[in-house]
């Protein structure tokens, strides 16, 4: 059966370093079987978390239920359905765009915290699903490594959320000096190995 494989992302600029690398990734990864589809959250109606913790309250490992009715049921039903996740967003102002930050505060679904708990819980455990991590900045890729640690840090934060573990990550970097989105050889060589790595995954 082949893998299926949903990539989202929360980048602001349509075929720019963020689309291009997880281009390079879903087509890697469908050169080995897997099915991939593409979430662009720009495309999404996803509205603000208002912190009503309703989503918490109830236990078990199945997500809580969010009172907002938009487009985020949708995109989870998407994400516990696939067998492996690219989950990608670029450095905006130190960490993930607004728009990634929103999907992840929605997130909430995925933690038990009743009232009179002093901290969450994820309800669901670490399990096969896998998990692959894109950012990107405009500073090479070790400085952004080394100082806009939030970015995959939030992302990582995303993939144990829905039980992901991730398999690897890239940090694309000097992702503003052309007016026209390139993705480098070495950059591009990275995306597809790790497309393929999550194809392949046990």
């Amino acid at each position: 059966m082949a893998k299926k494989i949903v990539a989202l992302t929360g980048s602001y600029r349509r075929g720019g370093v963020i689309d291009l690398a997880v281009a390079a990734m879903a087509g890697a990864a469908r050169e080995r079987g897997a099915e991939v589809s593409v979430i662009n959250l720009l495309d999404k109606q996803v509205e603000f978390c208002t912190n009503c913790r309703a989503c918490t309250q109830g236990p078990g490992e199945a997500r809580g239920v969010c009172v907002l009715q938009d487009d985020m049921a949708a995109i989870l039903d998407q994400l516990e359905a696939a067998d492996g996740l690219i989950l990608a967003a670029p450095v905006n102002f130190f960490n993930v765009t607004a728009i990634t930050r929103r999907f992840l505060e929605r997130l909430a679904v995925y933690a038990y915290w009743p009232w009179g708990q002093l901290a969450p819980k994820f309800r669901i455990k670490t399990g096969k699903k896998k998990a692959v991590l894109v950012t990107s900045s405009a500073a090479p890729s070790l400085i952004g490594r080394l100082f806009f640690k939030g970015a995959l840090k939030a992302l990582k934060i995303a993939a144990d959320a829905v039980g992901a573990k991730p398999v690897g990550s890239l940090y694309i970097g000097m992702a503003c000096t052309n007016e026209k989105p390139v993705l480098t050889a070495n950059d591009a060589r990275l995306a597809r190995k790790l497309g393929i790595a999550l194809a392949e995954a046990e």
